[in-house]
């Protein structure tokens, strides 16, 4: 299986990819999912034989990458899509001048994932549309 990560200018395969994990399988309110940051962020599309099977975004703030909306179509998961993905906005973010940090707001259920790919979490557990999360962050070394 190779998974292509691309960035993309239209992102409607990512809304559509998005609106399946958030809304169709964990309940996200459609109002929640989408929102005014999805118009200036960086979208990722992952895909599989052309089949858009992951996404992810990126807002740039100050030094700081924030990364969201990280999501795999669930008969895709466990398959390393979603550590390419990251991997994939790592980079970006690495080639981004005066980018020194990447942060998330992690599903509680994914912290481990994020933390084999370096991030740290921090803070108190919040709510975010009826999931509870943690932000996490990790340097981006050049």
């Amino acid at each position: 299986m190779t998974v292509t990560i691309a960035r993309v200018t239209d992102p409607t395969d990512c809304y559509a990819v998005r609106h399946t994990v958030f809304v169709g399988e964990q309940n996200v309110p459609v109002d929640l999912e989408r929102d005014a940051l999805d118009a200036t962020a960086i979208h990722l599309l992952a895909t599989v034989a052309g089949q858009p099977v992951g996404a992810a975004r990126i807002v740039l703030t100050r030094d700081t990458g924030k990364i969201g909306r990280v999501c795999v179509l669930r008969d895709r998961r466990h398959n390393g899509i979603g550590s390419t993905l990251m991997c994939e906005t790592l980079e970006i973010l690495h080639d981004m001048p005066g980018i020194t940090r990447a942060a998330l707001g992690a599903q509680i259920d994914a912290l481990g994932f994020y933390e084999k790919l370096g991030f740290t979490a921090y803070g108190d557990v919040f709510d975010d549309a009826g999931i509870d999360h943690r932000m996490m962050e990790r340097r981006v070394t050049r």
